[in-house]
């Protein structure tokens, strides 16, 4: 399996190198940067997630996606555990931002390609559960954190989601076991093959917008990715020693958690005026190296098992 997922992670190497070239060559501005990362995140992604649930009712799939629900909180909790105790509130210190990248990770962009190569739509299927869980946190304890306010308004963006819309309406034909018109099927499944490609291409052009000659210049952002890249990870992978799960739902959480710091993280700083260039240098940083740590990841777990 570290194979397959190393594969994927040299095709995501490559394919963020065309999206940085793109951008250079004056093909990509920002503005388009911005307009294809919406595409992806409010078509492309539903429709690869509602496409998961088009399979047959089998009880050991629900029982699945209960157990990456658990894993996913499990995972969660330890993130925010290494948070709150490695980045201590300092003065002059971008605590919150630095926070909010260790503990949300990039799971769609990047967890969604990693697992449809090593697993396929069962692995979106137990993916479901912990983007779920990701968007409520996000627009929660996330929002309450940027923002400084402990209101918990913000939780009716959950339900507005489009991933979250492609979750529900996805259960209620996998429960249902409604199968979608195969002409609809096959134009969603192009549509959805569109999601590594495009995905990688904004990374890419995001990335080489960071001048990261001067952030590698930075040892702060040396400790923050290893905080989210290497140990969170690996005491999650310690902690399925205690949740002794399928192998599938165990492997598709690691690759959720283990992703770079989530690109919400930038809009977040945007929306309430806070630090979006560091925001973004830490994105840019934890994605290149994500490259080789989620592979990195995957090995770790599989000499453990």
């Amino acid at each position: 399996m570290a194979g397959i997922v190393l594969n994927q992670a040299i095709i995501m190497f490559i394919l963020i190198l065309v999206g940085a070239g793109c951008f250079k060559l004056n093909l990509l501005s920002k503005e388009s940067i911005s307009q294809i990362s919406g595409l992806v995140l409010k078509v492309v992604n539903p429709i690869v997630i509602l496409m998961a649930y088009q399979k047959e009712y089998k009880p050991e799939l629900v029982h699945n996606l209960g157990r990456t629900f658990v894993l996913s909180l499990v995972s969660y909790l330890i993130a925010m555990a290494v948070a709150y105790l490695g980045i201590p509130e300092k003065e002059n210190r971008e605590t919150v931002i630095e926070r909010f990248s260790c503990i949300y990770s990039n799971c769609g962009f990047m967890g969604i390609p990693l697992v449809m190569a090593m697993f396929g739509y069962d692995g979106v299927f137990y993916l479901t559960a912990f983007l779920t869980v990701f968007n409520a946190l996000v627009w929660s304890h996330g929002v309450m954190q940027m923002s400084g306010e402990k209101s918990l308004k913000s939780l009716a963006k959950v339900l507005r989601s489009p991933a979250i819309i492609a979750i529900i309406i996805g259960m209620i034909l996998f429960f249902a076991q409604i199968e979608l018109p195969s002409v609809i099927a096959e134009t969603f499944e192009e549509i959805g093959s569109l999601n590594s490609p495009l995905a990688m291409i904004v990374a890419g052009a995001t990335i080489i917008q960071t001048d990261l000659l001067k952030v590698f210049r930075k040892p702060r952002v040396f400790y923050i990715c290893f905080l989210k890249l290497l140990l969170i990870p690996v005491l999650t992978v310690l902690a399925f020693q205690l949740f002794p799960y399928d192998k599938t739902v165990e492997m598709t959480v690691l690759a959720a958690i283990a992703a770079p710091s989530a690109a919400i993280c930038t809009m977040q700083c945007l929306n309430y005026h806070r630090n979006a260039a560091y925001a973004s240098e830490l994105f840019g940083v934890t994605t290149l190296f994500s490259i080789a740590t989620m592979p990195l990841m995957m090995i770790i777990y599989e000499s453990l098992l």
